[in-house]
């Protein structure tokens, strides 16, 4: 007979009580695990998704693999290196979206608590999936259930790179990569049988908008203050101050260059 008092409770309503969800906010945590390890908790809004920071999210190692992606391309490779080829079957493919759809809930948990590295992982494991699946199946309905999404992904993969950069204050890396990022999906939506979706974009509207951003709160350098310096110097018809900023600035470039 069971013994009540002592009985595990499996009601999770004080956890959410204590934690309540917010429409239209995405609310995450890091929690310590009874294994010792720490996880990632996601609340929506009929509960809470835990996830491992490492690895596939549920924790699972499918055939000792770290993934299904992991395990299918092992097959692959064993099969080619036959001289064969290797074909997905549907359900194959379900399952790896499947997979996907637990990365995707993790690395964007993973950007709301700034841990890009996490997301640039997480981003770039997806995008690798996308290409996998196209390259081994000659469905393209199946190829394009996940083609569909790589714009956004790129997007993320790029913001996580490009927040990392100017958390190290290096302004100039950071625009270099969002404008890699924003040419990246440019370039596959052009080749996509759907080019008109490159003025509908809103990854790219995103990007172009966080360019400008990022442009704007750039320290200007030595180089650029002393040029705004020598323009209005001349504005103020200050020749003499104009001229000794020339030679300054024909100097800095030379040791730029050497």
């Amino acid at each position: 007979m069971l013994d009540v008092p002592f009985a595990m409770s499996l009601d999770l309503n004080s956890i959410l009580k204590d934690w309540p969800h917010e429409s239209g906010s995405i609310k995450v945590r890091k929690v310590a695990g009874l294994d010792g390890r720490e996880k990632l908790q996601l609340r929506v809004d009929l509960g809470v998704l835990q996830m491992e920071l490492t690895g596939r999210p549920d924790g699972r190692r499918p055939h000792n693999c770290e993934s299904l992606l992991e395990y299918y391309q092992k097959r692959v490779a064993r099969t080619e290196g036959k001289g064969e080829t290797y074909e997905l079957t549907p359900e194959q493919c379900a399952e790896l979206q499947q997979e996907g759809i637990q990365y995707y809930h993790r690395y964007l948990s993973l950007f709301q608590i700034n841990d890009f590295e996490g997301v640039v992982r997480d981003t770039q494991r997806n995008l690798d999936l996308f290409t996998f699946l196209a390259e081994h199946t000659d469905r393209e309905e199946f190829s394009w259930s996940l083609q569909q999404f790589r714009p956004y992904v790129l997007m993320m993969n790029t913001r996580a790179k490009a927040s990392i950069l100017l958390g190290q204050g290096k302004f100039a890396e950071a625009i270099a990569q969002i404008e890699r990022g924003r040419e990246a999906i440019v370039d596959f939506l052009q080749q996509s049988n759907f080019p008109e979706l490159v003025s509908k974009s809103s990854e790219i509207a995103f990007l172009d908008e966080w360019l400008e951003e990022v442009k704007a709160k750039r320290p200007l350098s030595k180089l650029e203050i002393m040029q705004r310096e020598m323009e209005t110097a001349i504005a103020k018809e200050l020749y003499e101050r104009a001229a000794e900023l020339r030679d300054a600035i024909k100097l800095l470039k030379t040791q730029k260059q050497a």
